[in-house]
């Protein structure tokens, strides 16, 4: 038809947020690359990947944590987050985003891939009712926007202390989608692999809840989300005192 632009074949990206959980410090984590090339060179970044031919996005986005850390998952581990389409989310040729999230149940010693000149797992957490991620000297922010459109209504940042691309926008919504499953469907503690305590559980709700791990009571926490879980016993015994009991996410 005359006067109407068409747009043929957009490139498709995969976009992962790799989640997982350090026992030792009971805090939880988020995997980001330092991008080795333009654009956005030596910025940092959700990881992503363009989909190939003859895969489906489920398919990428596996290979994508293979690439990145060299670890194979089942496809239970991997869940889809939303579609970005925004055409004001690439300055040159239209990129549509497929996001998914990725809960590993481990922290594996980080080797940077194929596009990455860095690999970094930033911890989650909250300042000043905000959502961010932190490691040493870095830190990057949520975005504040409220709704996509104002999001995209503002040009994107640009330097150093923000996420390329549109990837703060990305961050605000799986954190608010985290949060907002935590009473119903918290595929989150997936990433306390087989088992785990209820102290465990309150320190992955906390910080999407922008809260402390004292400030949810145990017993509380146990009543109104004990239909989430199942109890499978007792841990071994590894230290003084009575060992805590061991729960596991209903699928």
């Amino acid at each position: 038809m005359a006067g109407v632009e068409l747009l043929e074949r957009p490139l498709i990206n995969i976009v992962n947020l790799i989640w997982s959980f350090d026992r030792a410090s009971e805090q939880v984590y988020l995997l980001l690359v330092k991008r080795a090339s333009a654009p956005y060179k030596n910025r940092w970044a959700l990881p992503e990947t363009f989909m190939r031919t003859k895969e489906s996005a489920d398919q990428a986005a596996l290979r994508l944590v293979k690439e990145k850390i060299g670890l194979e998952l089942a496809s239970f581990h991997t869940e889809q987050l939303a579609t970005f389409t925004n055409p004001k989310r690439t300055k040159k040729e239209r990129a549509i985003s497929l996001a998914y999230m990725t809960f590993l149940p481990e922290m594996p010693t980080l080797r940077a891939g194929y596009g990455a000149s860095e690999v970094r797992w930033f911890r989650f957490g909250y300042q000043a009712e905000k959502y961010c991620l932190v490691s040493g000297q870095k830190l990057f922010w949520a975005s504040q926007a409220q709704t996509e459109q104002a999001y995209y209504d503002q040009p994107l940042a640009s330097g150093q202390a923000h996420l390329a691309f549109d990837h703060e926008w990305i961050f605000q919504v799986a954190a608010t989608r985290i949060k907002n499953k935590l009473d119903y469907q918290p595929n989150i503690l997936l990433i306390l692999g087989n088992t785990f305590t209820l102290k465990e559980a309150r320190s992955v709700y906390a910080p999407f809840l922008m809260t402390t791990l004292k400030q949810i009571d145990n017993s509380n926490f146990k009543k109104t989300h004990g239909h989430l879980l199942k109890d499978v016993g007792m841990a071994t015994a590894g230290r003084p005192g009575r060992p805590p009991r061991l729960y596991r996410l209903k699928l």
